[in-house]
């Protein structure tokens, strides 16, 4: 067994600071393991008490007579490192420590929590200012909170991995109440040692955990937890992701659209998506979306069918669905003609979808016929049956049909609630039926079984990188003429355009370049042009002159700057805007694909993919982005246009990422808006750039 297995299945468990006193936090521990039957050794540690619970307790770790595979540290801040010390010293596997006052308390609490690793040496350490872990396939509670003071925890497939103490006694009370089963909770906090990629890679091999679900603050070590996810999915074991902090503003961007696009919660999305996590929306859906996953059925696409004997909750759960994508469509002929014969009278609605069986609560037997009726029709992919009120006095009834009919398909099967019935709910969710109490949990349900199914389509390298030599290109922020010069070095084809000085010279570049023209214009300390008069469109060479010397007096009454350098560029027509560009922050790099120009931020439709570890993006991951795109339809030929030349801005997207690898650190941001894609077989063009080097 290595350290991890040890820390969650251990033989034997040293509490440092255990009370007898039951009624006080350290006095919990050890009736925590006794009362829940751990069968290993216990060996309580205080030098002011000679037994505990029916114990002997040890003077100090050193006395013990064997050495504790885990020693459960309730000391305070302050003398926690002594105890990790001894037991290290010891050769224990693992210390939890419990205590708060470490990092997230400011730098005296950083500097004790450097002198508790210090003395852990070799031994892991979970924690400190955990609430600790419960293993509930084993039967063992390693934690002092008074969240966990229940009879009996339900075991089941899901595992939780929480970097919030209190978020682990939430989920496990209210999984209790719902007879939702568990198999290890584990919360993480301030992470001295052991983190969340550690316990997913143990879950991964876990075989009583079907599901991994997991409570984020942040993720501290993303390529860690990258390969801990994909082995995850090699398992076969979803992973459902709480990530708070989403209204958070993200990494301040001072120059750059993309960084007002992108954030930090949608660098997230994006690594989530990459990686096939699914994000649960609310907190409910943190157990809402694992307790069907955990079933292990799979759903193959988006057709429901909504058995209900109450109209009104029926209506319900549909309209949620169908808001969500779902469908709810009427039986076929030949499935309406056997629920049909299920119930005669003119009380049954049995051609439309909720199929209102109106007796189906009362009788067992029409529900069960029901079931299969509907599991069997090729109309469906899942089903969910509604418990009216006739299911409160026996819930053990509807409950029992349904579960009888489960073996018949394996097709999602689950439940809605209507009326507040707690019992019910439990009772379905223990017979292999997972019960909701809102339409929007059961739509969030069927949508995680939806994306589980999903086969993330992660690019595990880089594409190749061939070196370019940018060693001649200055730091700090670029002027457009040099910005799509380093675009074009990458592959990244650039619009046609000429630097000038003067009316003059505006005029001649002008007439070599097309009827219509572009004047912008050119400086390395003004970034949105457009934003202080120096854009201008539409001109001709007649016209060019007179807007170049209006342009220089606007711009230098705006900015108190007075340009004396200009482009003239030609004027693209017929293409669709994109805007390309980049995004750091602490999960990575991301490159950011969205409807671009002036608008870019109003409309806000993007897509993001983070870089491999090492390259850029490859074709397929650069075509799927530009699928993603509300506005793909523009792309696509929308409503007689012309397709435009995706393949031509695949190439671009991944010579821009290949640009972003190799510059790494140096490159602080870069931005093409607007890259205006062409119709088919006439490539792409940049029209605009923006790139910002470190010194």
């Amino acid at each position: 067994m290595n350290a991890i297995e040890r820390l969650i299945r251990p033989r034997s468990i040293a509490v440092i600071g255990a009370s007898a006193d039951p009624s006080k936090t350290s006095g919990r521990p050890v009736s925590y393991l006794q009362k829940h039957g751990f069968a290993g050794e216990i060996y309580p540690v205080n030098p002011k008490v000679g037994e505990i619970d029916g114990l002997k307790c040890y003077a100090d770790v050193a006395s013990l007579p064997d050495v504790p595979d885990v020693g459960l540290v309730l000391l305070g801040a302050e003398r926690a490192h002594i105890a990790v010390r001894e037991l290290s010293e010891r050769g224990a596997a693992a210390a939890i420590v419990l205590a708060s006052g470490f990092t997230e308390t400011g730098a005296e609490g950083a500097a004790r929590q450097y002198q508790l690793m210090q003395a852990a040496g070799s031994m892991r350490i979970l924690g400190p200012n955990t609430i600790g872990l419960v293993n509930l396939t084993n039967n063992i509670v390693l934690s002092a909170s008074g969240a966990l003071a229940m009879d009996h925890f339900p075991a089941g497939a899901i595992g939780l991995i929480s970097q919030s103490g209190g978020i682990l006694g939430a989920v496990l009370s209210r999984a209790a109440a719902r007879g939702i089963g568990l198999s290890k909770l584990v919360s993480t906090s301030n992470e001295a040692d052991l983190e969340l990629s550690d316990f997913i890679d143990f879950l991964a091999e876990d075989d009583a955990t079907r599901v991994i679900a997991l409570y984020i603050e942040a993720i501290r070590n993303p390529l860690r937890f990258r390969e801990a996810v994909l082995r995850a999915r090699r398992a076969g074991k979803p992973v459902v992701a709480f990530k708070i902090g989403r209204s958070e503003a993200g990494a301040q961007a001072a120059v750059s659209h993309t960084g007002a696009l992108a954030g930090s919660d949608r660098m997230y999305d994006a690594l989530f998506r990459q990686l096939g996590v699914i994000r649960a929306r609310t907190f409910e859906d943190l157990l809402d979306i694992p307790a069907v996953l955990g079933v292990g059925r799979k759903l193959s696409g988006r057709r429901v069918a909504i058995l209900t004997s109450t109209g009104g909750a029926g209506t319900i759960v549909s309209d949620s669905l169908g808001v969500a994508g779902f469908v709810t469509p009427a039986p076929d002929a030949e499935t309406a003609a056997q629920l049909r014969s299920l119930q005669s009278g003119s009380h049954a609605n049995l051609d439309r979808n909720p199929i209102d069986v109106t007796l189906a609560g009362l009788q067992p037997d029409l529900l069960r016929g029901a079931i299969r009726v509907l599991l069997a029709s090729p109309c469906y992919d899942a089903l969910v049956v509604i418990a009216g009120s006739s299911a409160v006095g026996s819930p053990a009834l509807m409950a029992d049909a349904i579960h009888d009919c489960l073996p018949l398909s394996d097709k999602p099967v689950i439940a809605y609630v209507s009326p507040h019935a707690p019992e019910v709910v439990s009772v379905l969710t223990r017979r292999g039926v997972p019960a909701y109490t809102s339409a929007e949990s059961c739509t969030a349900a069927l949508d995680g079984l939806l994306r589980a199914g999903m086969t993330a389509q992660v690019q595990t390298s880089g594409s190749a990188l061939t070196a370019i030599d940018v060693s001649d290109i200055p730091a700090g922020p670029l002027d457009e003429a040099q910005a799509k010069a380093l675009f074009a070095r990458f592959g990244i084809p650039v619009a046609a355009e000429k630097m000038v000085a003067t009316a003059r010279e505006a005029e001649l570049a002008a007439r070599s370049l097309g009827d219509r023209v572009v004047l912008k214009i050119l400086s390395r300390e003004i970034a949105h042009k457009s934003d202080v008069g120096g854009v201008a469109v539409n001109l001709t060479a007649e016209t060019i002159g007179g807007r170049l010397t209006a342009m220089t007096d606007e711009v230098e009454a705006r900015t108190g700057k007075r340009p004396d350098q200009f482009l003239v560029q030609e004027m693209i027509s017929g293409g669709v805007e994109i805007i390309l560009g980049m995004h750091r922050d602490s999960l990575g790099i991301a490159i950011l694909l969205g409807m671009g120009g002036v608008a870019a931020e109003l409309f806000k439709d993007t897509t993001m993919r983070l870089l491999p570890p090492n390259g850029g993006l490859d074709l397929a991951e650069a075509r799927a982005m530009a699928r993603d795109l509300v506005t793909w339809p523009l792309l696509d030929g929308f409503r007689g246009r012309p397709a435009c030349d995706v393949g031509a801005l695949a190439e671009a997207v991944v010579a821009f990422s290949r640009m972003v690898a190799q510059l790494g650190e140096r490159l602080a941001e870069a931005e093409i808006n607007p890259v205006f894609v062409l119709p088919a077989g006439q490539g792409v063009k940049a029209a605009d750039g923006l790139v910002v080097l470190n010194v």
